[in-house]
């Protein structure tokens, strides 16, 4: 089919942070009727370019052209104006508005807001395009998918055939993802212009039509996505060969090195987080642990750790060659000491495991300062520890003494991770790891976890990405609303199987 004039066109686009270019001469040009996948590594670009659209930053130099004619994009307004709408990783609602609520705030309507007419309007764009929300329900009531689906409509609302998705299916079952690739194939149809950001491959090989790499802030090329293959799309990303396969070894002799039995938690506002949780960890074995967000995960693990106040329960951990102690009721000073540890990257990155105001150094220290004699500490091992973590792990940063909070956030998971990798524990336990960090460095984690686990340590993996979790662990435990709905093998279950025990539709199974 021969193309039309392009929905989108950016010519020579540059967009500076002080001295940071974030965007170098950036070209690119995305027709009507198709679906683009936006890829490159952590701080490539990806999402500033993609602000610029949005009318979120404005180009330092450049020119974005709409339906073939120039145009200034200077807020979000524009945007809209230039039939431009943006979806957010993170969502922008109001949890005690209803859906139609959300999606008609801050337009001018002129006078009263005439719910029974907007209603029928987001009705009619939810049945031409499959959507499934109630408009008058909650937010608060609602699925991550259903208020996903509450941005998508909000933008379509204002009129926007142009669409740019940031992250899209970050939090979502695979179930739910299906869902969401049926909906955008169907605007594709409708001569929609879509744009994905995203670090999955399998996704953009699923669903794009052909896909734009970019690399430290310059354009690397655009291809067919039916020309391409996940390999030769890294090896753009990345400007070299890298592997893509997690190697999954059996260890010899796994031992059990953490047990928890009917462990229960509860918030203070004595909301129930973990709901008779019982499950054991093995030395020598990756267990995944799988569930929507706000399934308990968090809570597990911090419960673990001494963080979180175990309510009832049991949490015992067996040493090497000793006899089984409880953990409850113990401080995470202690906890550590008996050879737990826990690298734990939230949202807040610097909230939890990392100051923000030290460098490298001084966060290694934050390990063995307690090592010092007196008033003074040991400096010299933690030095080594971030020369070697710098190393390995290539993160970026002038020095191993510049502030860590002015890291981007991937150099800062790299750090944490890398800090507790050292610490050299005999059950380590991971969330989010990778969350957020481009894929040749989300591959050299998956391969230190696995040689953790081939020293026989237990390694808890809390992940998002199903496809990764079937790959790198051995087995996968589901959560849901707290509870566990299931323990599978990994090496023999299904996507479509976690993601029924996710919503608990599916049965028990253990492995």
């Amino acid at each position: 089919m021969e193309k039309t004039v392009c929905a989108i066109e950016l010519k020579g686009i540059t967009k500076r942070f002080g001295e940071v270019v974030a965007n170098d001469g950036i070209n690119l040009q995305l027709h009507r009727g198709e679906i683009l996948s936006l890829l490159g590594e952590n701080g490539s670009g990806k999402t500033t370019l993609m602000n610029m659209l949005a009318g979120i930053y404005f180009p330092d130099e450049g020119q974005i052209y709409v339906g073939g004619k120039p145009v200034s994009i200077r807020s979000p307004k524009d945007a809209y104006a230039n039939g431009i709408g943006m979806i957010h990783q993170h969502y922008k609602l109001v949890d005690v508005f209803t859906a139609t609520e959300n999606i008609v705030l801050g337009l001018e309507e002129g006078g009263k807001l005439d719910r029974k007419a907007a209603n029928e309007k987001v009705r009619a764009i939810c049945e031409r395009y499959g959507f499934d929300i109630d408009p008058a329900q909650k937010i608060y009531d609602m699925s991550v998918s259903q208020k996903q689906t509450v941005e998508i409509v909000k933008v379509l609302y204002r009129g926007a055939d142009i669409l740019i998705l940031d992250e899209p299916t970050a939090v979502l079952t695979p179930q739910e993802t299906n869902k969401l690739f049926a909906v955008l194939r169907s605007m594709r149809a409708d001569g929609k212009a879509i744009v994905i950001i995203t670090h999955k491959l399998h996704e953009v090989m699923a669903l794009s039509d052909k896909v734009t790499v970019l690399r430290k802030g310059k354009y690397i090329g655009t291809v067919a996505t039916s020309q391409t293959t996940p390999q030769a799309l890294t090896d753009m990303m990345v400007g070299r060969s890298v592997t893509l396969d997690i190697g999954r070894p059996r260890y010899g002799n796994p031992v059990k090195r953490l047990e928890l039995r009917d462990v229960t938690c509860h918030d203070g506002e004595g909301v129930k987080r973990l709901d008779g949780v019982s499950f054991t960890a093995m030395g020598g074995e990756i267990l995944g642990i799988a569930g929507i967000a706000g399934s308990g995960q968090r809570e597990l693990l911090e419960a673990v750790a001494g963080l979180y106040p175990v309510s009832s329960g049991e949490i015992l951990y067996s040493p090497e060659g000793r006899e089984p102690s409880s953990l409850v009721g113990k401080t995470p000073m202690q906890i550590k000491r008996a050879g737990v540890a826990m690298a734990f990257v939230p949202e807040d990155r610097l909230g939890m495991g990392l100051v923000g105001s030290m460098g490298m150094t001084g966060n290694m220290m934050l390990r063995s300062w307690r090592k010092g004699k007196g008033a003074f500490v040991n400096r010299k091992d933690p030095n080594e520890l971030a020369l070697q973590i710098w190393k390995e792990l290539e993160v970026v940063t002038p020095s191993t003494e510049f502030p860590v909070r002015r890291m981007s956030g991937g150099n800062v998971q790299k750090v944490l991770v890398g800090r507790e990798i050292a610490s050299a524990p005999s059950v380590l336990m991971t969330a989010y790891a990778v969350r957020g960090l481009d894929i040749n460095t989300s591959y050299t984690i998956y391969n230190l976890l696995t040689e953790q686990k081939m020293k026989g340590v237990a390694v808890i993996y809390v992940g998002e990405d199903l496809d990764v979790l079937l790959e790198l662990c051995d087995r996968i435990l589901v959560l849901c609303g707290g509870r566990v709905s299931g323990i599978v093998d990994a090496r023999t279950a299904t996507k479509d199987q976690i993601g029924l025990l996710m919503t608990r539709l599916g049965g028990k199974e253990e492995a």
